[in-house]
């Protein structure tokens, strides 16, 4: 009986270090995110990841000019498309500010999943980004090689001339966004 209180009290022990151990993870996770939302809030990634389908565009997130649409595809209007004026790359700082830039596959989300956080509270941005429903089907192994290798992703930290760019350097976000993911991507609680 002695053998059967003290096995017990054993396991209360070790359960109660490993639930203090999870809210730890869940604590540093919850805290990493915070470095996610400021790179996906940015106005690199919320300038297309927006809740109509007319994109913004500048540091100030204005409306894109000359009537620019998503399409259903995310790559732009039948007839315009979003090549017509965004290369694969960014022109040279030579030809000036406000120049299309440019980067591979530019385009927005399809409308199918348009990802749209602008605003969102921590918990809101938090569900989206890991909802396979509204992130394009991604799991987290997928949406670290998002965040890590997209070209356009990585676009973001390289604008071009007159925009700045994501105020997180990319392998910082990185490491965060793994933290948070490999955590089981716990989400803030609202107003916390």
């Amino acid at each position: 009986m002695k053998r059967h209180l003290i096995l017990g009290a054993v396991l209360l022990i070790g359960l109660a270090c490993y639930a203090e151990y999870l809210i730890a993870d869940d604590k540093e996770a919850i805290k990493a995110f915070d470095t996610v939302q400021k790179v996906f809030q940015s106005p690199r990634c919320q300038n297309c990841h927006i809740p109509d389908d007319s994109p913004l565009q500048f540091d100030a997130g204005i409306p894109h000019a000359m009537n620019v649409v998503r399409g259903m595809d995310g790559k732009g209007a039948a007839g315009l498309p979003c090549v017509t004026c965004h290369a694969e790359s960014n022109p040279p700082a030579s030809y000036g500010p406000h120049t299309p830039p440019g980067a591979p596959h530019w385009s927005l989300p399809p409308a199918s999943h348009k990802m749209a956080w602008i605003g969102l509270p921590a918990d809101k941005l938090c569900a989206m980004i890991k909802d396979r429903s509204s992130n394009g089907d991604r799991d987290f192994a997928a949406l670290i090689k998002h965040v890590s290798d997209d070209k356009l992703v990585l676009w973001g930290w390289n604008p071009g001339e007159g925009r700045a760019p994501v105020p997180v350097p990319h392998d910082v976000f990185v490491t965060q966004f793994k933290l948070w993911a490999q955590a089981g991507g716990p989400c803030p609680l609202v107003g916390g």
